[in-house]
């Protein structure tokens, strides 16, 4: 996947064509960086079983062969001039896009099960298993949420010469694919994007994991992070807030609302996270008192 994003950024750099709105390598480079990371912080998380890791290493293996499956599928799209998601308009494209349908559904389970192995298993710091049971769980509903993406789309397609009947599903809601888009991401200004919360849900996987990281590297700056409970409680509040973000943005991309334009429903929903997360961050901080010491069989008893 690194070879292929440095083949991809030399794509971008040596091939104008433009697809549904985008550079045609955009999407192999996007996937590909992606895939880096997804794959490097799973091997991590792996060598945390305590049992089940022949299980274990073969879901890897899974996630290995599918992932790598849909990228050959999606960089012979561009090489063809195609799209590669939802793309039904031939027999030729069908199979491809039901290919792709079938190994992201794999992979996805494949995922599942490492989840689940990492949360039968004994990890002695109770804030590391935090980070890493709630990153992939929150990671498997925003992977999860690219299954919304496949629905029958009520949308024309405007962009790429492609009408309704060429595709089966859309990223976004309540406007074409290929419309106006914000740089880098690519996704839509102008309605709901799904790809939206699937990108935030999925890279959970990292950056709960990160955020513990640079907790304890902090804690040699900061006396309150050197306590195991502090560093608990926070990474409760980071898990809860960010699944709570994830379901926020989700439902503004439903709506077809545009990640960058939120009306003031959204903004009220966001501001309560952020108040809650504010809240639960002071009071994780807080210095719990010192337990009372225990009366003595003499202190108990009544004066006579």
């Amino acid at each position: 996947m690194a070879a292929l994003a440095v083949v991809s950024a030399v794509g971008l750099a040596v091939d104008d064509r433009v697809l549904v709105g985008a550079p045609i390598w955009a999407k192999p480079f996007k996937f590909s960086v992606s895939f880096v990371a997804y794959c490097l912080t799973l091997a991590w998380m792996l060598t945390l079983l305590t049992r089940g890791r022949r299980i274990g290493r073969w879901a890897g293996h899974v996630v290995v062969l599918t992932g790598l499956i849909e990228m050959v599928i999606i960089t012979v799209q561009v090489v063809r001039g195609k799209r590669s998601h939802f793309n039904t308009a031939t027999a030729f494209d069908s199979a491809l896009w039901n290919a792709m349908g079938m190994t992201i559904v794999v992979l996805w389970a494949a995922t599942l099960v490492i989840a689940v192995l990492l949360l039968r298993t004994r990890i002695t710091d109770r804030a590391t298993a935090l980070a890493v049971r709630g990153g992939l769980l929150i990671a498997l509903a925003g992977a999860g949420l690219g299954f919304l993406m496949t629905l029958p789309s009520e949308t024309p397609q405007a962009a790429g010469n492609f009408d309704a009947a060429d595709t089966m599903g859309a990223h976004s809601v309540g406007v074409p694919d290929g419309g106006p888009s914000m740089p880098l991401t690519g996704w839509s200004t102008t309605g709901g994007d799904l790809r939206a919360p699937h990108f935030v849900g999925m890279h959970a996987l990292q950056l709960l994991p990160l955020l513990l990281i640079a907790l304890v590297l902090l804690a040699s700056r900061f006396a309150r992070l050197r306590d195991a409970g502090v560093r608990l409680r926070l990474m409760r509040v980071a898990v809860g807030g960010y699944a709570a973000l994830v379901a926020l943005i989700t439902w503004q991309a439903l709506r077809g609302q545009p990640l960058i334009h939120p009306d003031g429903v959204t903004l009220a929903a966001a501001g309560a996270i952020l108040a809650a997360v504010a809240c639960g961050t002071w009071r994780a901080l807080r210095p719990t008192a010192p337990a009372r010491p225990s009366r003595t069989a003499a202190e108990q008893e009544p004066v006579a």
